[in-house]
């Protein structure tokens, strides 16, 4: 297995906290179903940051395309309910509905991700990260929740994140690393602050690179 050759407490840790990824499967609130071609004419309120097609051509913004239609509902729901500040985005929110999320996520979630080009000087410690973690410092490998291919998982709640731009991907793990989170899930919300505080600013920017060309390799 993975963690075969870590014998030792801390690397048991390491795996424990990997398994909490999958420990944490607790159903995903129920929402409206979401109707795609109602949600591609919702789309243009979106694209002018994200993209028609959810492939946000500006690195700052993340790409829509691919998500599971239930995470990007929920997060929908938690921007324009205000536990989610986004403030780009409150304004458009607080005008959608319950069934114009529902349709928006069913859309974007039908669209194929674009794919995204890494940078080969910063792989291997990127792909060392994703894939083993960092047992020294507790860091689980973050394909224990995100999947070997960055697809997700979407039973448990959790992203898809191959392809994403990595400044998105560095900014968010950032703004982990500095305790901000905004779940609906106090148990799940503790994970991604928990794991990104361990990295170094190094460690996030080849691990958001790795992410960003993780979708070639499906």
């Amino acid at each position: 297995t993975l963690y075969a050759q870590f014998p030792g407490e801390r690397e048991m840790k390491v795996l424990s906290q990997a398994l909490m990824c999958l420990i944490l499967m607790v159903a995903p609130p129920v929402y409206a179903a979401g109707d795609p071609e109602q949600g591609q004419q919702r789309a243009a309120l979106c694209a002018a940051c994200h993209g028609m097609d959810g492939n946000s051509m500006v690195a700052m913004w993340p790409k829509l395309a691919g998500q599971h239609a239930p995470y990007l509902e929920r997060q929908l729901n938690l921007i324009k309910s205000g536990a989610r500040p986004v403030p780009e985005m409150m304004g458009i929110a607080a005008s959608l509905s319950e069934q114009d999320m529902a349709d928006l996520s069913a859309y974007y979630a039908a669209q194929e991700t674009s794919p995204g080009i890494a940078k080969p000087e910063q792989l291997e410690l990127g792909e060392r990260i994703y894939r083993a973690g960092i047992a020294e410092r507790e860091v689980p490998a973050c394909m224990a929740c995100h999947g070997p291919s960055g697809a997700g998982n979407p039973l448990a709640g959790y992203p898809a994140v191959a392809g994403q731009h990595s400044v998105y991907t560095a900014k968010m793990l950032t703004r982990y690393v500095a305790g901000e989170t905004w779940s609906d899930n106090s148990e799940v919300s503790k994970v991604m602050p928990q794991v990104a505080k361990r990295l170094e600013a190094s460690e996030i920017e080849a691990l958001a690179n790795y992410i960003e060309g993780l979708y070639s390799a499906q």
